[in-house]
């Protein structure tokens, strides 16, 4: 659990205090962008393999609905929390507005650990979450995706139960679909297809002509180990990666690819034989020009900002940086490319599939890919051209484009009644 010294809602909520000074907003906007639209509590009862019944937790959280349907992934994980998800929820909405996508934030999530229950409970917990909360989502109104600790075949359930509640098929009620049953092509890897988007902006305005560079990756799941390998193909050297069973660092770079083949084997880094083990913490010391937290929240800390040997920062996960952290990294001249810019890959072709679901038209992987780029190569040079104008750091200018947004998209359409 967070403790209450890092409480991510409490620190999303003081961002968002400290960026709403910064703009003319008035007050009780301010008030109505603070607070979730939704926020849904429910109990999920399953049966588990041993017949037994036990009871699970979960949420969705809808934080701001003006500009569109809520839109935001499912989280399994044991120490999901409500503070987490409404912070999350929030930090959506942000991220949809930056990219200019007309949708608002949601999360959702269960208090579980999938990888200690089988497949069958977990199809069970996913279908019942489902029927649990299948008023307040759909198409129209607030459509999940995948996040840590879920996956297509989760959304194909969750497809499925919503499906059979309303008797036809509904391809736009989850996005992160199997290919089969409507998924676009592209989504599986477009979270870290966009962060690479961005590194390479970055490069660009910081003149930097080479992708000769040193790469450190904290979280090999789908995020960080996608980008390594997209990174590996551009000619980047993956010097160091890590996840929750150690890390791994070899100077004269590693194999992205033969590292997910050994995971898939055999569960942990430990062991592999082609870069020297290292302990999981410390990724944040290996020196490297581009450094990727892809993990949780809150990970880099006061402790640990220090160490970083970096000079670009992409913030693949949501939220990696605290505030003091944040506080230390503005003196050591490094380039941070914020998490709501960083990481919107997913959620934007998350939108390319709700669209194509909705015509039943798809589009080839290179169309999709190409509109990515356009859309996130975009978000990154308005929000570079704010920094350099506000003289403020891209993680303000981001802030500062998409509150503005979603505050004047609640202004225009008033307060009904």
């Amino acid at each position: 659990m967070i403790d209450d010294s890092g409480n991510i809602w409490k620190i999303t909520l003081s961002r968002l205090n400290d960026i709403m000074e910064l703009i003319n907003i008035r007050e009780g906007i301010k008030e109505y962008l603070r607070e979730p639209r939704k926020i849904i509590e429910v109990s999920v009862p399953v049966k588990m393999d041993s017949r037994k019944i036990k009871l699970f937790k979960g949420f969705r959280v809808q934080h701001n609905t003006t500009r569109g349907p809520a839109k935001g992934g499912i989280r399994y994980h044991q120490d999901v929390n409500l503070d987490e998800i409404k912070a999350l929820a929030m930090i959506m909405t942000w991220k949809c507005s930056l990219v200019n996508l007309p949708f608002g934030g949601a999360k959702g999530g269960d208090i579980v650990d999938p990888f200690k229950i089988s497949m069958d409970e977990l199809e069970s917990i996913t279908r019942r979450y489902t029927f649990e909360i299948i008023d307040s989502i759909g198409p129209d109104n607030d459509i999940p995706a995948p996040d840590v600790g879920t996956n297509s075949s989760v959304m194909a359930w969750i497809l499925d139960t919503y499906s059979m509640d309303k008797g036809h098929s509904v391809p736009g009620a989850v996005t992160g679909k199997p290919l089969s049953l409507g998924g676009s092509q592209g989504r599986e890897d477009a979270t870290s297809r966009g962060c690479v988007y961005t590194i390479l902006s970055a490069l660009k305005v910081m003149n930097i002509e080479t992708t000769e560079l040193d790469v450190a990756i904290q979280g090999f799941g789908n995020v960080g180990g996608n980008a390594a390998k997209i990174l590996y193909d551009l000619g980047f050297k993956i010097v160091a990666v890590c996840d929750v069973s150690g890390g791994l660092y070899n100077k004269n770079g590693i194999d992205p690819y033969d590292v997910s083949e050994y995971l898939k084997k055999n569960k942990t880094m430990v062991g592999y034989k082609r870069a020297d083990n290292i302990e999981k913490d410390d990724i944040f010391s290996i020196a490297c020009d581009i450094f990727i937290p892809a993990a949780l929240e809150n990970q880099i800390t006061e402790k640990n900002a220090l160490k970083i040997k970096a000079r670009i920062i992409a913030e693949g996960a949501n939220a990696p940086t605290t505030p003091e952290a944040d506080e230390i990294i503005k003196d050591m001249d490094v380039f941070v490319i914020p998490d709501i810019l960083c990481n919107a890959g997913g959620v934007t072709v998350s939108y390319f599939e709700w669209v194509q679901g909705n015509l039943a038209y798809f589009w080839t992987k290179r169309e999709v890919n190409l509109k990515l780029r356009d859309i996130m190569e975009k978000a990154f040079y308005e929000t570079f051209n704010l920094s350099r104008e506000k003289k403020v750091d891209m993680r303000t200018a981001a802030s500062i484009l998409s509150v503005s947004r979603v505050a004047e998209a609640v202004e225009l359409r008033g307060i009904y009644p």
